[in-house]
């Protein structure tokens, strides 16, 4: 992959995103956060070891800023072989995520483990999602830009793309890699750009409202459609 310095990027960052205002904003909710949900995590631990058994949590290489690879946490949702196997993609209806799986990733839950992440400090709370180096290396020089921010948990990418596995359900899986090099990482890193151009305080607690809210929103649009399928 190339090296991408501040100097030869095009990119318009806001000082917000690399404040640190920001940092102590991140590393003080991070510890709240696993303080607060420590019960949360004691659930979904314990329930994950009685339906599939170990590792509870499930560990990935992502390219974080700078090029800089990191080790991403997730509560494991994919059975022990299909974790092992993980292409860092997946569509609606893989075989390899389990029942119980499939519902921590309806809710988000499976992401909480990155508050960890995030108080590391590989991660901030809103920033461009963290992706695999393969997909790196296939994409160009202009989205690459990104790679000059911090990835988050959450961000402006990830709430248009909050159904982004129902999508790629249509892909067949021999185009995977292509279709989301080629077609989705170029507007995740446009809608990126425009984020850190314009990031403040302010537009990170939206983002951070609205994603607590999009589960919520997304089950009830999910309700209405199997309703008037039903009906």
């Amino acid at each position: 992959m190339s090296e991408i310095s501040s100097q030869e990027a095009s990119i318009v960052i806001s000082s917000w995103c690399l404040s640190r205002q920001k940092r102590w904003l991140d590393a003080t909710t991070a510890a709240a956060g696993l303080i607060l949900l420590f019960p949360v995590f004691f659930v979904i631990a314990s329930a994950i070891v009685m339906s599939s058994g170990t590792p509870i949590i499930f560990r990935q290489r992502r390219v974080g800023r700078l090029n800089k690879e990191f080790e991403l946490l997730k509560f494991r949702t994919m059975t022990n072989a299909g974790s092992e196997t993980a292409t860092g993609v997946t569509q609606r209806g893989d075989s390899r995520v389990t029942f119980l799986g499939s519902l921590l990733r309806k809710w988000k839950l499976d992401e909480l483990p990155q508050l960890m992440n995030v108080l590391l400090g590989d991660m901030t709370l809103v920033g461009p999602r963290p992706d695999m180096k393969k997909f790196w290396i296939l994409a160009n020089d202009t989205d690459k830009q990104i790679l000059l921010l911090t990835p988050g948990l959450t961000g402006e990418a990830s709430i248009v793309y909050c159904d982004e596995e129902c999508m790629l359900a249509h892909v067949p899986k021999e185009r995977l890699t292509a279709f989301y090099v080629e077609q989705v990482i170029p507007v995740k890193a446009r809608l990126d750009r425009e984020y850190a151009a314009h990031a403040t305080f302010w537009t990170d607690c939206g983002i951070l409202l609205q994603t607590l809210f999009m589960p919520l929103s997304k089950y009830r649009r999910d309700k209405k459609k199997n309703y008037a399928q039903v009906s």
